[in-house]
Parts: C-alpha cells; structure tokens; sequence
C-alpha cells in the first residue's frame, strides 16, 4: 500500500512539473499564440483535434465506468460470466463507423488546410522569396528584387508572401510556429508554401527536421514590418555598396584583412549569388550572431576564432584561414558596421 501511495505521488508531481513546463516558451516561438493566417489555421486544427480527443476520452471513460459497475462479480456469484456480446452487429457496426467518422471530421480540414497554405495563386504578382535550408543557418533570396539576406527575413505585413524552398545539402524543415506551419526543404525537389503575418514584430523560426549535430541551433527570424518600412527596406538593400570603404581606421582594417583571408570566396555582401556561408549585406542589424548568440562584438569574435565551438559541424570551420585575434577584432568591427538600413529587428512594431 505505502508503495502504491509513493508512486502515486510520484506520477501527481510528475504530471504537474509536465503542466508547468508546457506553459514555458516565447511569446513569437509558440504555435498556441497565432499572429498569422498559417498558424490560425494551424490552431484551429490543433482545437479541432483537441475537441474529437476529448469526445473519445469521455466516452470511453464512461464505457469503463458502466462496465465496471454493472457487470463486476458480486457477493455470492462465483461462477458469473456476464453475457456476452460477441457477434452482435449492431455493436460491431457502431464501433466501427464511429472512429471513421473521427477520422473522416479531422482529415478533410486537414488536407483542405494544406492544399490552402500551398496555393500558389497570385505569385506571379506578389512576392517571392527563394529559401534555402544549409547547415545551419538560412538564406533567402528576394526575387526580381536584386536583394538576398540570410538569417533575418524580412516581410511586409499584411501581405501574402510566397516561399519557394530547397535545401543545399540534406533535408531540412522550415517553422515559423507563430506565423505557419512546417514545410521541408529538400536537395531534390522544390516545396512552395506562403506566409502571411497579421502585425509587425520579430517572429522566431525554427529548423524542425533533425540535420546534424547543430540541429537545434538552427535558428532564424521573420521580421514583419509595415508596407512602407519594407519598401524602404528594399531600396536600402539595393543600394548596398559592396566596395564603399568604412569610415572608421579599425573596420577599414577589418575589410582588407576580410578580402585578404577570402572570406568574399564563401560570403557575399550586396546582391551577389548565394555562396557557401551566409549573406554578410545586413550583418550589423542582426538581432543574433550566428542565429544564436547575442550581437555583441566580443561574441563575434568569438564566433570568428572558433566557431566549431559555438556550432558543431558547421561548414565554417573546414574551409578556415588562420587568424590572429587583432584581424579577427578587425573584421568583427567592419562586420558590426554593416548597417545599410535603419529598418531593422529592434524597430519591427515599434
């Protein structure tokens, strides 16, 4: 008994911790806190769901509760056998037609959802991004725009935007959980999906298909700004000056040593094709350093000296040159000073 009462309690604390912990999380990383028409799709299928689970759960609960009180063994029947039921048709048939219907109410929204968030009409007119998947970080291209990013994605509000994916290496997966629902990138075939975010700010994404030792560093942002701010943003982007010296003496220095090492060989800064690593156009105005680490100076540094140790695997630490740590403060601050708009993350929804 004391142990039965023990385990018990163990399973109560458990199922409690559980009920705290789902309450955990960021407001723009949540998929129970839709700010876009996705993920209200997404949540009126997660209600839906929940409503079909609960109606099962009820019902068989009271199947329980009226066998166990009605056909238990009472005092004085030894040899009580309730009556049985097998063969009857009318059983048969209700517990088989009852779960089909289940399935038949949540599958039918469910494929209508994904042929909707996967139309594609309209996209010859509207805005298209190329999005690509690389370990571990992302790229988007903006197309017939003459503008490409990496990391940070911005996008107008209000606005359908069309998303074409694809992955440079293995299968990844695109998640913005407050704004969509998931789509795989994939090296072989192209996947098309559209976003659309319903109020400015900085919405949080996630790569949500397991690549590599640094999966779950994989992280991005979509930044949603107004109509207006996101023109401006363009013609910022577009008027980017790869060749335009920097004002200070130290990220002057920083420039020559990033031309010198090759780094243009794997990073692009303006409107040049997609390289091996990431876009550099807009660095400074990144919310995150790597997708992960705070936008100090001295994390990029960091970043710069070792990044096999902030993400593993990444494809930054084979293709290396050997850096002192006054070139790699050089480039960090011409890096920082990458700040070709004033449209940035910290300003989205102010």
């Amino acid at each position: 008994m004391k142990d039965w009462m023990g385990k018990s309690k163990a399973i109560f604390l458990l199922g409690s911790l559980a009920l705290i912990l789902a309450g955990c999380g960021k407001e723009n990383l949540s998929a129970l806190m839709p700010k876009g028409y996705g993920a209200d799709t997404s949540m009126d299928l997660i209600i839906l769901s929940l409503i079909v689970m609960t109606f099962v759960f009820i019902v068989v609960i009271l199947v329980l509760v009226i066998v166990l009180s009605r056909f238990r063994k009472k005092k004085g029947q030894e040899d009580y056998i309730p009556r049985q039921v097998e063969g009857n048709k009318t059983l048969e048939t209700v517990w088989t037609v009852i779960p089909i219907i289940l399935v038949i109410i949540l599958a039918v929204p469910t494929v209508a959802a994904t042929f909707d968030l996967a139309d594609d009409a309209g996209s010859e007119d509207g805005l298209n991004i190329e999005v690509t998947g690389n370990q571990y970080w992302w790229h988007f291209n903006y197309e017939g725009q003459e503008v490409q990013t990496s990391q940070d994605m911005y996008i107008p509000v209000g606005e359908k935007v069309h998303l074409n994916m694809m992955a440079s290496d293995v299968i990844h997966s695109f998640w913005v959980p407050s704004l969509t629902g998931k789509m795989d990138a994939n090296p072989e075939n192209e996947n098309t999906m559209y976003i659309e975010a319903h109020e400015e700010g900085v919405y949080w994404g996630k790569c949500a298909e397991l690549c590599g030792p640094s999966h779950s560093l994989m992280d991005f942002k979509v930044i949603a700004v107004s109509p207006e701010e996101f023109d401006q943003w363009v013609e910022d982007m577009q008027n980017v000056d790869p060749e335009e010296e920097p004002q200070d003496a130290v990220a002057q220095d920083g420039k020559e040593a990033f031309e010198e090492n090759s780094c243009m060989g794997c990073h692009a800064i303006g409107s040049s094709p997609a390289q091996v690593g990431p876009n550099l156009t807009a660095f400074g105005d990144r919310s995150k350093i790597a997708g992960i680490l705070e936008p100090t100076k001295e994390n990029l540094v960091d970043w710069i000296m070792d990044p096999e140790s902030i993400k593993p695997g990444n494809k930054m630490t084979g293709n290396y040159p050997d850096l002192s740590e006054e070139e790699a403060d050089s480039i960090a601050e011409y890096l920082m000073q990458l700040q070709p708009s004033e449209i940035t993350p910290e300003s989205a929804g102010n």
